[in-house]
């Protein structure tokens, strides 16, 4: 979207095949997280829901439904181009390793969290040759650790509403983050990500689309003005809700929020909405 490029036919087939590939080596990840961590997730108020905790799923159809989905993944992945191929490999020793080893060091934890999110950015541009903005990825890779910090914080939450009783047995690490560390951490990248979006709204530029209309609307939109820092309130406003939820206690789960959040979700689609209109009508 921001490379001007969101309608091209190519591009827009390579980025959906690489949506596809990273959500299985993903998924692939999560399965086997599940498997390893089900003793645990039988204590967690609501994990213990999940297919294989629960029981519904064997943990053995899981291990092989795991690494069939990754050996397929890779091979996806070796189709497109030997960049993304790397990225992909190192997204999955990542994954495998948060759950092996990492997710037992707190403040490690939630590095390796962002990173697979920033990882995800950098995919795309390895796949379509794309380059993005450093101020574009400064602010993904901070947008990452607030998301990341913001799953710490409403899983304190949503323990210590329980009593607090089930910390050391539903994740350790938890132990070792105090409310305040964890707020002083969901400000600070909650400041960082709407402060990068805005240099980049305001040093950037997008770059032309063959499929600008300025022509039409120049007068209107004078070139040199710096259309998307209009989108900045609405980010401020996802930012402030999203925190708003973190502290409810429902942000463990990111994918969750953003889809059934009415006032986050509506946020989000007019931000894209108006970013699309930006660059690809107004030009800027």
């Amino acid at each position: 979207m921001f490379t001007g490029q969101l309608f091209n036919p190519l591009l827009f087939g390579i980025s959906l095949k690489v949506f596809v590939i990273l959500c299985a080596i993903s998924s692939s990840n999560y399965l086997f997280n599940d498997v390893m961590d089900a003793p645990k997730d039988r204590k967690h108020p609501f994990k213990k829901f999940r297919p294989i905790a629960s029981g519904i799923i064997s943990p053995q159809i899981a291990i092989i439904l795991s690494f069939s989905m990754l050996l397929v993944s890779l091979f996806a992945a070796s189709q497109i181009n030997t960049n993304f191929l790397l990225i992909s490999a190192l997204f999955t020793m990542l994954a495998f390793g948060y759950t092996l080893v990492f997710k037992q060091f707190a403040v490690v934890d939630i590095l390796i969290i962002a990173l697979g999110y920033f990882l995800r950015v950098y995919a795309g541009e390895a796949a379509t040759g794309w380059h993005i903005s450093v101020w574009l990825a400064l602010a993904a890779f901070s947008l990452s650790l607030f998301l990341a910090i913001g799953k710490r914080r409403a899983e304190l939450t949503l323990i210590q509403n329980m009593g607090g009783s089930q910390m050391p047995t539903t994740r350790a690490t938890l132990l070792n983050y105090s409310e305040k560390l964890l707020d002083t951490y969901t400000a600070m990248f909650a400041n960082s990500t709407w402060i990068t979006y805005a240099f980049y709204s305001f040093l950037e530029r997008p770059p032309q689309s063959k499929w600008l209309y300025r022509s039409f609307i120049i007068d209107t939109f004078p070139s040199d003005r710096k259309w998307l820092m209009a989108t900045i309130p609405l980010v401020l406003f996802g930012i402030m809700r999203y925190m708003q939820l973190i502290y409810e206690g429902k942000g463990e789960s990111p994918e969750k929020i953003l889809t059934s959040d009415l006032p986050l979700l509506t946020t989000i689609i007019l931000w894209g909405m108006f970013t699309i209109l930006i660059i690809y009508v107004i030009g800027g």
